[in-house]
Formats: structure tokens, C-alpha cells, sequence
């Protein structure tokens, strides 16, 4: 602000206080259909994948599912055990995407700084207003118009905002600011604060760091000697630093890594039915490498077995790829556990194939002296080829001979996109 009398000029800055918000759709799943089906909402509900494809796993429960003990991540079966009268939906994700789309579309009516965190939450930066007033207005208008509730968080910072969000459900605004830090913040479990996981608490609390407060008293470099740069992060974040400001909607980061996974309709004990579902999540991830424009230089493959064990094992190639080929055969070469899993009497469950240390497309790289460059250039024209087709008759117009051997197995259509990479937690 500029003021002025007859002889002077003087600059005035006027700082803002960042009022930053943190949206979080309650049991939001659960929440879409019991708004869709009304008779649904005093009854347990949970959903869930495709039991017949053996993706039967709870997605999302309604609070009265709560009470039962149900968590996500539960088999179906499972949590049956623990609430009989347990009502399953199978996901609908095209539905609960076009809700979230509608949610987001609240959010910009009051500010375009919305940075949307997961499907169902989300940051807004609603600086210069009050905060806990648009909050409880976006609340109320969430409700009306699409029949879900949601917790928002009130702070000056992303973290807190978080921690907000999440301190009271469902259907709260909860604010952390003055002295709400000492008094609530720091004194929450340091397993709430966003980012510090199972083993990282476990570490914190061999060292008698139980709280977000002991943690954001910690020295820094104590922090890095036994966490490495996630201690310093961590402790940083404990003080409501960190993640930056709140971007506006349709700004997001770069891509770092594309993969595709899959829970098998059947557990395979056999390593040509596991080359074959390689091959179809490689082309799967080929596929939308191109679309992008990238390449990749690290592929990793993830396998899990029907004990429910798991492994995972990654390789660096010589140059960075996008062609579907050369990913299945890297994929193929991390797959020597096979073996050795079947041997103890397991099948495989679920796979998965992702490349990471992505790379524009168009980016010069070493060439290799192999002589496979005719070879690689044929390879590339295929390629191409094929997304074009596909582009034109769908995704499964063309498939290579191995999707062919059993359609149940690897008939998947990967066309919209929507398959996610293997969750690091359940890694």
C-alpha cells in the first residue's frame, strides 16, 4: 500500500496471515452410495472390489461400519466375521469420480489455489478470508448439493491443515492456530502427522519421540542420524513447514514414475502364465509411457503371493525405454522367485510393473554398440503402430499372441488410464 502527503511518499506492506484449508470427504465411497441409495444409510456399508475377481477387499466403510471394527484394507470375509449384517457394494469409480469432480468444482467458487491431494481431499489457500466461516459454508454447500459430508482443518500451513482435517469426524471444522498448537497439536500421537509411517514411529519411539511436540523440539541433525533426510522432513513438517504453498487446480507435478498392477482372477503357479501377465501389464505401462511422451531407465516388478508375502526387485537398463517389449523382458529377468515361491506350495496372487526415473521422449541418451539399433528402430515403428490402432478400434482391437492363451487371466482393457501403480504401504 502506497500513502502520500504534499512532501512525502511512504510504502506500507501489509502481511497476511495464510489461511489454508484442508478438505477431507468423509468415508467418501461409502459416503456416494449411501447417497445414492438412501435406504442405505442407516445400515453397515462398506465397499469393496470385485469379489468374483478376487479383489474383494474393503475400500471404504460408513461410520456405522466403523463401530464394527471394519478397516480398510480388510477381506471381505473378514470383516463379515465382524459385522453379519455388513452391507458390501462393489466399487463404482467412475461415479465416485465424477462426484470428486463436482466437489472440486464447489471449491473454486471461493479461490482457484485448490490443490486436490487423493480423490477425496484436498488443500485450499482461502487466504484473507475466515477460514472456519468459508469452511462451514463449503460443508453445508457439499451436503446440499451432492449428499456427503466432509471434515475441513483450519491453519496457517498445509500440515496443520491435515491434521485438522482429520482431528475430528465426520462433518467438523476443526482450527489449529494460536494456541491451539501447544495445546492440541503438539500434543497429538507423532503416527498423525502426515508422511511418518509405520516404521518411522517405531524408530521415533525407541527414541522416546512420541509426540508431534517432542518431535518438533528435536534437533535436526539428531533427526538425521537416525532418519536420514525423512528426520529432517519429519521434524520440519512437526513445526508446520514444508509441501509449499497451495497450487492452483490443473497444476501438478511431474509424472515420476508409470505403472500398472492387477489382483489375478486366480492364483498361477506357472511361469508362462506369470510372463504372460508381465506381458500384459508391461504393454499396459508401454502404452501410456508413449502417450506421455516418456521413457524410463528403472523397472521394477512387484509380486505378491497368496500367503499374502510379498517381493519386489527393480533394474536399471542400459538406456531409457517406452517400448513394451523391452520392459516385459527386464520384468521377466526380476522374476527368478517364481520358482522358489511355487516350490513352497504358494501361487501368485498379484502383479505389478512400473517405470521410474522418467525421461522426456525426445532426450539424447548414450547409443549402444550392439548392432540391435535396426532392431530397436522396428521396434519402435510397432509400436506406434499399435497405439494407433488402438487409438481408432480400442484397446483391446490389437493384443499380442501371450494375452491370448487365457482370457481370464489377461484380458484386461487398460485403456482408461485408471489403473494405479502398485500402493507403496502394501508393498
Amino acid at each position: 500500500m502506497i500513502l502520500s502527503d504534499s512532501k512525502h511518499l511512504f510504502c506500507v506492506v501489509i502481511y497476511l496471515q495464510p489461511v489454508i484449508l484442508h478438505s477431507d470427504l468423509n468415508s467418501f465411497y461409502a459416503s456416494v452410495e449411501c447417497a445414492l441409495h438412501p435406504e442405505l444409510r442407516d445400515k453397515p456399508v462398506a465397499v469393496c472390489g470385485s469379489i468374483e475377481a478376487r479383489h474383494g477387499i474393503i475400500l471404504a466403510k460408513n461410520q456405522l461400519a466403523k463401530c464394527y471394527g471394519i478397516k480398510t484394507g480388510l477381506t471381505v470375509w473378514e470383516a463379515r466375521k465382524l459385522c453379519p449384517e455388513l452391507i458390501t457394494v462393489e466399487a463404482q469409480h467412475e461415479i465416485y469420480l465424477r462426484y470428486a469432480r463436482r466437489v472440486r468444482a464447489i471449491y473454486t467458487r471461493f479461490t482457484p489455489w485448490v490443490e486436490p491431494f487423493g480423490l477425496d481431499e484436498a488443500w485450499l489457500d482461502v487466504t484473507g478470508e475466515n477460514g472456519k466461516s468459508i469452511a462451514d459454508r463449503i460443508r453445508r454447500i457439499i451436503y446440499e448439493e451432492c449428499g456427503i459430508t466432509a471434515s475441513i482443518g483450519v491453519a496457517d500451513n498445509k500440515i496443520y491443515a491435515k491434521l485438522g482435517s482429520d482431528y475430528k469426524k465426520p462433518d467438523a471444522t476443526t482450527v489449529f492456530l494460536g494456541d491451539a498448537i501447544p495445546n492440541v497439536v503438539y500434543k497429538l500421537p507423532v503416527s498423525n502427522l502426515l508422511f511418518c509411517g509405520t516404521a518411522a514411529t517405531r524408530r521415533l519411539h525407541s527414541y522416546r519421540i512420541e509426540t508431534i511436540g517432542d518431535l518438533a523440539r528435536a534437533d535436526p541433525i539428531f533427526l538425521h542420524s537416525i532418519l536420514g533426510k525423512t528426520g529432517v522432513a519429519l521434524g520440519q513438517y512437526a513445526k508446520g513447514v514444508g509441501l509449499g504453498p497451495v497450487r492452483k487446480l490443473g497444476e501438478e507435478d511431474p509424472i515420476k514414475s508409470i505403472g500398472h498392477s492387477t489382483t489375478l482372477p486366480r492364483d498361477i503357479t506357472t511361469n508362462e502364465d506369470a510372463r504372460a501377465v508381465i506381458a500384459l501389464l508391461s504393454d499396459a505401462v508401454g502404452t501410456r509411457l508413449r502417450a506421455h511422451r516418456l521413457c524410463g531407465r528403472t523397472v521394477s516388478l512387484y509380486l505378491r503371493y497368496s500367503n499374502l508375502s510379498h517381493f519386489e526387485r527393480q533394474t536399471t537398463l542400459p538406456e531409457p525405454t517406452n517400448l513394451s517389449l523391452e520392459i516385459r523382458d527386464a520384468a521377466i529377468r526380476l522374476l527368478s522367485p517364481m520358482e522358489l515361491a511355487v516350490s513352497r506350495g504358494l501361487g501368485l496372487r498379484s502383479v505389478g510393473v512400473r517405470l521410474s526415473e522418467l525421461v522426456p521422449e525426445n532426450e539424447e541418451y548414450q547409443l549402444t554398440l550392439t548392432g540391435q539399433s535396426y532392431l530397436r528402430e522396428k521396434r519402435i515403428t510397432l509400436d506406434r503402430t499399435v497405439d494407433d490402432l488402438r487409438r481408432r478400434f480400442g484397446y483391446l482391437s490389437l493384443r499380442r499372441a501371450s494375452m491370448l492363451r487365457d482370457p481370464n487371466l489377461t484380458g484386461l482393457d487398460f485403456s482408461q488410464d485408471s489403473a494405479p501403480p502398485p500402493d507403496p504401504h502394501l508393498i
